[in-house]
């Protein structure tokens, strides 16, 4: 059995090993020596007050140290406050760090904004310093001519560091630069000028400024390959020739049905002048019969009448016979 006083000891020993561990778990004393050894002189209660306010020490600290060995000249405060706001100050340090060595100006506050942003900052430094190139698709457009010409570009581009924040990305240079091909092969007047010359298709889209309002500088534009496409000029003037031919089947059509209209009312006034014949001649019997009863004729007029309708008959079928060709004779 141990004496009491020992038990004392050993009992004060582990509640001090146990402090000791909270103690150094909360306060980062590893981070403050660290820092005390490069040079940066940090307080250890700022290194508290960081854990009071749910900062982590080192993601603060380390790059602390670092932009301390590189020359760069931030605070500790502006550290804190942009970890707090969000921001990842471990690549905001480092994109200081590259663009004080490529002699590029970039204060904290500006590195911090694009940062927050949305923006990888260190990527922008390091396309200032090393340009990227961009490769549009084929792009299609149509000269006077009436042939398709299909151009891709490759545009190299370096970061604008100034108008990072609020300038326009990729999309929107990759778009203005396709316009501006389709509105140079457009005004091309033939489009083997085009083929013979490239050239011209990014000299006059380098000439319109079309890096203003982005991100990006463009530093050149060249013509990554050419080619022919279909001749719209042709298949215009077929699509119009067959619209053309479609009119004119339409309106044709639409004079048959006239045409056949019109026959039909003919026929419709034809059969009804034969009707009013019809009845006319049906009605005569009742006029000879109503004659004959009151005496408006004679039966010898009728029996006149008779004998001439017969007549009428008999050379009409004498006619008929003699219009007959004979036997013999071609019909």
């Amino acid at each position: 059995m141990l004496e009491p006083t020992s038990l004392i000891i050993l009992v004060a020993v582990v509640l001090g090993i146990i402090f000791l561990s909270v103690l150094l778990t909360f306060v980062p004393v590893m981070l403050w020596i660290s820092a005390l050894a490069a040079g940066v002189r940090v307080s250890i209660f700022t290194l508290i007050g960081m854990r009071l306010r749910r900062v982590i020490p080192s993601r603060v600290i380390n790059p602390l140290i670092k932009a301390h060995k590189a020359g760069v000249d931030v605070t500790t405060n502006q550290l804190e406050s942009h970890y707090l706001a969000g921001g990842n100050v471990d690549r905001v340090v480092n994109a200081l760090i590259a663009a004080q060595r490529a002699n590029i100006e970039l204060p904290f506050e500006r590195g911090a904004a694009i940062d927050l942003a949305g923006r990888d900052v260190l990527e922008a430094v390091q396309m200032s310093v090393n340009p990227k190139v961009i490769e549009t698709p084929f792009i299609a457009g149509v000269a006077m001519d009436g042939i398709e010409v299909k151009a891709k570009a490759r545009i190299t581009v370096r970061a604008n560091i100034e108008r990072l924040v609020g300038g326009a990305g990729e999309e929107t240079v990759i778009a203005r630069v396709g316009e501006g091909i389709v509105s140079t092969i457009g005004s091309a007047d033939n489009h083997k000028k085009v083929l013979e010359n490239p050239d011209m298709i990014s000299q006059t889209v380098l000439s319109k400024g079309l890096d203003a309002g982005t991100a990006f500088e463009i530093l050149s534009i060249d013509i990554a390959d050419i080619d022919i496409g279909k001749n719209i000029g042709a298949e215009l003037q077929t699509d119009q020739a067959e619209a053309d031919k479609k009119i004119a089947q339409a309106k044709a059509e639409e004079r048959r049905a006239m045409a056949v209209a019109q026959e039909q009312e003919m026929r419709a006034r034809v059969e009804e002048m034969r009707a009013k014949v019809v009845e006319a001649e049906a009605e005569v019997p009742l006029a000879m019969a109503e004659a004959l009863r009151t005496g408006n004729i004679g039966v010898m007029d009728y029996m006149n009448i008779q004998n001439i309708t017969a007549d009428t008959e008999m050379r009409d079928s004498i006619g008929k016979l003699t219009d007959q060709p004979e036997d013999g004779e071609n019909k």
